[in-house]
């Protein structure tokens, strides 16, 4: 039998989404596979977590892409960042504590990558007047980051509804960014 790995992957990401302490047993019974099988796939959970590190950072610039942030107004291109990012909330909050456990180069590589597009936004967004230039766009993109991955949480835990996450994301960072016009 043949085993798809982007299956195997899409599985573990939506397993790891709900439940981040999932063993490899549960990751293979949620792909339908054995465990043994599974380590073939994957030597470990290291190796299955960098797996999906790759995974994410596709998913992320897929969303960067479809939000069209280097377009436009920039208040208008942090919505649409924020709408494209809270499908893969949860696996992007899983990613983003999972990421802090282990050391890779390259992943640290692709994510910088992402934030020089995410930074730029907000850059753009202080060149035009838009945004305050008190907080650097570095602690931006970290807070943009920090609250998708707090809104999976709230959305997983039931205190949040999954349709208001977006919007309540948004209206808290652009609040907290936005220039206020002196009087």
């Amino acid at each position: 039998m043949t085993v798809d790995r982007q299956y195997v992957l899409s599985r573990a990401a939506a397993l790891l989404t709900r439940k981040a302490t999932a063993s490899m047993d549960e990751i293979a019974k949620a792909a339908g596979i054995s465990r043994a099988t599974l380590h073939r796939h994957f030597a470990g959970r290291d190796a299955l977590v960098r797996a999906l590190g790759v995974l994410g950072i596709q998913q992320i610039e897929e969303c960067l892409d479809a939000a069209r942030i280097e377009e436009g107004d920039p208040v208008a291109a942090v919505r649409r960042l924020v709408d494209e990012a809270m499908p893969a909330a949860g696996f992007l909050a899983f990613l983003y504590g999972e990421n802090q456990l282990y050391e890779a180069t390259e992943m640290d590589e692709a994510w910088a990558r992402v934030d020089e597009r995410v930074i730029a936004l907000f850059r753009r967004g202080q060149d035009q007047g838009l945004f305050r230039i008190d907080l650097t766009p570095g602690w931006l993109c970290e807070a943009l980051y920090a609250l998708i991955a707090a809104s999976a949480w709230a959305v997983q835990d039931g205190r949040v509804a999954q349709r208001d996450s977006g919007r309540m994301v948004a209206e808290l960072l652009l609040a907290g960014m936005k220039r206020s016009v002196e009087k």
